[in-house]
């Protein structure tokens, strides 16, 4: 089994994807140990010597900052803090989210800046390294003091309490413990609040969200080139001068993409009828662009963040400096995620329309795509499913941002509700998977009615490869299976783009 070495190298979404496709075991290199051990022995000398007060060292947490805590309690001060703030609620958090929070906890914890003893930073690792995945609730985190909740919860079962999934089962953590042959984390002054400050639970999310979009992204501009060709479309609207004469990246992007898909079609290239085509495939490059240009962006906050020290108060022990501060506050993540979400959204929207459009008889397309309309429904009610998806994206894609409730009476005056934007973008996903794979649904059973023209090379081979999972519809059936078969077909198609690397984790 691999190895990947938790250093001070940054981590980016290469590594991150190659540390879950290959299974790989977490170490800490000798730089972090160095690092972990003299930020803590310096905390040690400095508790030892100074009776002023440290906040969430020796005083209590948030509006109870002001009270002092005596050197015999401080240790029972962080176990206290991982029981009391292990208050999240509703669904649990996909577990391969919840590995992500181990895994981006311990690179973070890595750097030096946190207190924490070499012991609690190699559970976290141990926790990862065995699959024992803790139970995490999607709800309870404001996302400013960190993700205190979810985090809590992720850390329960280090200290003997709380639950976790181990081999297929969900067990107490003491239990697990136990099994493992392992003594609870004996948590010393600092190590609860290290441990629960931080954004790991928005950032998982994060990087979750991105890896995923970055395919679906891509995939959208494949089913909308599928769709064009069915749909009869102009290549025109797809001219490089086009795109040049506005300068954004993703619309440039995309209109190379699709011209680069098309480029040997025999539909796209014939001679056209009409003169131009509904704005849902004419401005395929604007729309897919910008949504592009907003991920780009999204992408750029993540990989900040999972590469950052994000717990409070914050050590530098070279600097003789302990400050307290606010690197918790999940603002950038929440508006990024807010901002996901739209991108994402807006994706989808236009994907439906598309769809409505290849059902409206028009462009010597039946009704519906079935040859026998009347007696057959045909595909009226897919695009009914993807208009109410639709329209539940537009309900998720209210921001969280934009709403702060003051928490521990004042002291915590303004929050993020990052978390919120986290939990609701997951959906947002889910749901853009699936509008997309009813696209391809409709565009597939279009694309038949135009034999014997052929659509490109690249778009035949990708067509060959939907219709091992899903056939062409003559009459009536069930066409729930179709669907979540061609969802299936999304998540699961490996591709390569004309003259693209789709390994590099970009746009």
């Amino acid at each position: 089994m691999p190895t990947h070495h938790i250093s001070s190298k940054l981590l980016n979404f290469e590594d991150i994807r190659e540390i879950i496709e290959n299974k790989c075991r977490l170490e800490l290199s000798e730089e972090a140990v160095f690092k972990i051990n003299k930020c803590r022995d310096y905390l040690d000398r400095k508790m030892a010597t100074q009776d002023e007060p440290i906040y969430g060292i020796n005083t209590g947490f948030g509006s109870l900052a002001d009270v002092t805590i005596s050197r015999e309690d401080l240790n029972r001060l962080q176990e206290n803090l991982v029981m009391s703030h292990a208050c999240g609620t509703g669904d649990e958090v996909p577990r391969e989210i919840v590995k992500l929070m181990l895994l981006l906890k311990a690179h973070a914890l890595s750097y030096g800046h946190s207190g924490v003893q070499l012991s609690t930073v190699q559970r976290l690792i141990d926790f990862f390294n065995n699959d024992i995945i803790p139970v995490v609730y999607q709800q309870g985190s404001l996302g400013a003091s960190g993700d205190l909740s979810p985090l809590a919860h992720m850390c329960l079962p280090m200290i003997g309490k709380g639950e976790a999934w181990f081999n297929g089962e969900k067990m107490k953590g003491a239990e697990i413990l136990k099994k493992m042959d392992w003594k609870p984390v004996h948590l010393r002054s600092k190590e609860g609040l290290a441990l629960l400050n931080g954004t790991q639970f928005m950032s998982a999310y994060g990087i979750y969200l991105c890896l995923h979009v970055f395919k679906l992204s891509r995939l959208a501009d494949i089913i909308g080139a599928l769709s064009l060709d069915a749909f009869d479309g102009r290549i025109e609207p797809f001219h490089e001068l086009i795109q040049q004469i506005r300068h954004h990246k993703g619309q440039i992007k995309t209109a190379r993409r699709i011209r680069n898909i098309l480029s040997d079609s025999e539909l796209i290239n014939r001679k056209k009828k009409h003169v131009q085509d509904p704005y849902s495939f004419r401005c395929i490059p604007q729309v897919h662009g910008a949504s592009k240009d907003s991920i780009d962006y999204v992408a750029y906050v993540f990989r900040m963040e999972i590469n950052a020290v994000t717990d409070n108060p914050t050590i530098f022990p070279d600097e003789d400096l302990i400050i307290s501060a606010g690197n918790f506050h999940g603002q950038p993540l929440a508006l990024a995620l807010d901002n996901l979400c739209i991108a994402m959204a807006e994706l989808g929207n236009i994907s439906e329309r598309r769809t409505f459009q290849l059902l409206d008889g028009k462009r010597e397309l039946p009704h519906f795509l079935v040859a026998n309309p009347g007696l057959n429904s045909g595909f009226m009610i897919p695009q009914y499913t993807a208009a109410s998806i639709v329209n539940q994206n537009k309900q998720l894609c209210t921001p969280a941002s934009v709403d702060t409730i003051e928490s521990s009476q004042g002291q915590e005056d303004h929050v993020s509700m990052g978390a919120n934007a986290a939990t609701k973008a997951y959906r947002v996903l889910e749901n853009l998977e699936r509008i997309l794979a009813i696209e391809l649904f409709n565009a597939a059973q279009a694309l038949e009615f135009r034999r014997p023209a052929r659509s490109s090379t690249y778009l035949e081979n990708f067509m060959a490869q939907y219709r091992e999972r899903v056939k062409f519809i003559e009459n009536d059936k069930v066409m729930y299976e179709d669907i979540n078969a061609s969802v299936k077909f999304l998540q699961e198609v490996e591709f390569e783009l004309p003259g693209e690397d789709v390994r590099k984790y970009e746009l």
